[in-house]
This record gives structure tokens, sequence and C-alpha cells, in this order.
């Protein structure tokens, strides 16, 4: 049975960077031919993006450009990251010209949960007729296109989203309990479940665990001897059951900690995503030299891509009081190689706790008061340049790199901040 029903809007913006591309030059993606994807790498190039048209083709959003077809004539045009970031706040904020900030989830740069369960007496409206008119609006204000799941809870409007919108007239779907046996259970390959990646779906293949239904062939206490919390998670999901809200994940930070969160623009990886947790933990080491506090407990965080759903969060306490971005950088990579999986990865997220003013510092036994001294002075002048000239004016060589962001994030005034 699902707990706590509510009227969940899961709303996508329909092949949003190339939509975006289309839009900007007076185009429409449904019967324009584009593939968003950087011309100076060659055909060996990843498509980022491909329009609805290009899907026609049959040409998939993540291929190589040798793999397109030579008889399909199209466009390509490069990747412009501010752009997508400044589209996909505009769409926010249309939502939030219908819920409060409270009652919305943001997903992904291009993909968000609304609670409306509390706007539709205020609408005189159901839940399908409101999640038209948000739709409408964004088309008006935005020009994109947007499809979206409805569900009694995060899970099933996000499955309705994924499986069935696209498919739709008016890009709409609705799942209630009714339709979990229906429905949910059919699903096949597993893989097409949200929150089941490849691996997993191979790992329940072996156990003849061919479509969602059939994993109740199992109990629970079964997935969660040899999943651990993923398979209790697993087994609750196969039948309907998610008692996540929005309110809770939107629980603001208490003035006693700091935090900071990236949803990324593409798949991450072990390989590459450090990059970005090194630049996040300098951004929020820099906010508390800023305000001139210290913290002594880390938290980090990592959400995998939305294909495959879930992630972890931990914290470390560290032995001193610090501000300095390295030490928070290896607190955080610390717990990533502990807690890591081989999976895509689309969100990072660091928190610190146990805030104190920046009144005195009390050294490690091992750590060199002159070098301690020396490293804070470096950061004062870094700070400096940076508060005088802009957070662009300057930055390490690696934020040069293809996979950074901080520059587009700076450009726009930081990141996601809790």
């Amino acid at each position: 049975m699902v707990n706590s029903e509510r009227h969940i809007l899961c709303i996508d913006l329909k092949s949003f960077f190339a939509s975006c591309e289309c839009v900007e030059r007076g185009l429409d993606p449904f019967t324009t031919p584009l593939v968003v994807s950087d011309p100076d790498r060659g055909d060996g190039a990843i498509t980022l993006a491909v329009t609805p048209k290009m899907k026609e083709y049959g040409v998939p959003s993540r291929g190589r450009i040798f793999e397109i077809p030579k008889n399909i004539k199209y466009m390509r045009v490069a990747p412009r990251m501010n752009l997508y970031v400044k589209k996909s706040k505009e769409v926010i904020n249309t939502f939030l010209d219908f819920v409060s900030k409270e009652d919305m989830h943001v997903y992904s740069i291009d993909e968000s949960f609304l609670d409306v369960t509390d706007y539709l007496d205020l609408y005189k409206l159901d839940d399908i007729g409101l999640a038209k008119k948000i739709m409408a609006e964004v088309k008006k204000r935005t020009g994109l296109t947007s499809t979206c799941g409805i569900g009694p809870n995060l899970l099933l409007a996000k499955v309705a989203l994924d499986v069935e919108s696209k498919h739709s007239p008016d890009f709409i779907a609705k799942w209630t309990k009714d339709d979990i046996p229906t429905k949910l259970w059919n699903i096949e390959p597993l893989d097409e479940m949200w929150g089941i990646g490849k691996k997993t779906m191979e790992k329940l293949n072996t156990l003849g665990i061919k479509k969602v239904g059939d994993i109740n062939k199992y109990p629970i206490s079964f997935y969660r001897k040899r999943f651990g919390i993923l398979g209790e998670e697993l087994w609750l999901h196969a039948n309907g059951i998610d008692n996540s809200n929005i309110k809770e994940q939107n629980v603001s930070s208490k003035s006693t900690s700091y935090s900071m969160s990236q949803i990324l623009f593409k798949d991450y990886s072990i390989l590459n995503v450090e990059i970005i947790i090194r630049e996040m933990a300098s951004k929020i080491a820099k906010r508390l030299r800023m305000n001139k506090k210290v913290t002594s407990l880390v938290g980090f965080g990592i959400g995998y891509s939305r294909s495959i759903g879930g992630g972890f969060y931990h914290s470390r306490k560290l032995d001193s009081s610090t501000n300095d971005e390295n030490t928070i950088f290896e607190s955080c990579k610390y717990i990533f190689n502990n807690y890591i999986e081989d999976l895509p990865i689309r969100k990072v997220s660091i928190s610190l706790g146990k805030i104190e003013n920046d009144n005195y510092k009390q050294l490690n036994l091992f750590e060199e008061a002159e070098k301690v001294e020396e490293n804070n002075k470096m950061n004062d002048v870094i700070d400096d340049i940076a508060k005088r000239f802009g957070d662009n004016s300057i930055l390490k060589a690696s934020s040069l790199l293809e996979d950074s962001t901080i520059r587009v994030r700076n450009s726009l005034r930081g990141g996601h901040k809790k």
C-alpha cells in the first residue's frame, strides 16, 4: 500500500539542452534536427543532447557523432552551460509562482518535483488540470516543452514520468496505487525502473527476476540481507511504497551549519568527479573565512544518476577546527573513497557543522604553527583578490579543464546552496 498519499508532480523539460539551443535560434525542436556536441572534438565527440526530431531518426542523445547516419542532415552546435542554467532558473521561478519553495524539490537541472496537494483548492483545479496550467506557463515564458508524471508519492510520480508521460498526447501521465499491479509490476527490463541500474538488474536476473513484479518472489528480509539498506528500498519501491516527502528534503540548514550541493550537468565518474569536490571544498571554505568562522565537522554526500537513484551521506569529525579548504577536501575525499560505488554521479553535497567563531587557532600537535600561519596568509590574499575583482579573477589551473564547473557557477553567483 502507498502511505501518506499526496498529489506529486514530477516535471521534466523535454530534450532540455537541445531545446534551449533551438529556442534561442527561434527554431522548433520537434521539427529541427539539431545535435549539441563540441565541434572542436571531431567526430568522436559525444552527443550531449539531440532534439526530438533527431530521436525520430533513431539518433540517441548519448552516442557519438560518427554513429549518426551520413544521410541525416543536421545542425551541430557547441554546448552553452550558461544558457542552460539561465533557462533552468527561469523554469524554477515559474514553478515558484505556483507553489512555495518548501513544496518544490529540484532533482536535476531539467527536472523538479512539486507537491501540489495543498494548492488544488486554491486554484480550483485537480492535479492534472494544475499540471497543464504550470506546463503551459513554462512554455509561454521559456519556449520549452515539458512532460509530467503525477502520483501519490515521489516514486510513482517519477516512474509515471519516465515510463508513460513521453508517450501521452499531452505529455502527462498519472499513476495511482491501483496502477501498481497493472503498470509498475509489468516494467521490463528492470533497468527501466527508476533506482535499478544495469548491475543490480543483472544480479536480480540471476534470481529469476525479469520484471518489477517478480521482486515479490522473495520477502523484504531477503533483499535486506543480500543488498543491505538498498535492498529494503528496492522491495518497497517495487511495491509503490515511498515514504519520503519534499518538505523533509527541503529542511533548511540551521544557522550552526553551512552546506552546498551541486547538480551536475552530465554524468561524472570516480575518475573525473574529484575536480568538482575540490572546487566545492574551496568555495565552502571561502564562505567560512569570509564570515570569520571555522568548522570541526565535515559532511559529504553523493547522489547517483537519476537512472540509477540512491547515493550516500556521511560525516567526519575533525581533530581541530579549521576553515582551510585542503583539510575540508581531504575529509570529503576520505568519505568518498570509503563509500563510493562505480556508478554515474549527478549530485555532490558538502555540509559543515560545529561552526564556531574564528577567534583562535587550536593547532593539531602534528602541525607546525608557521606552516598554518603561512597558509592562512595565502588564503587571505586569494580571498581579497576575489572580493575586489570577482570570483573568476583567480582560479586554479584545474578550473580550465573540461570537467570543471566553477567558472560557470561563479558567473551565476555560485552553485546550489541550502
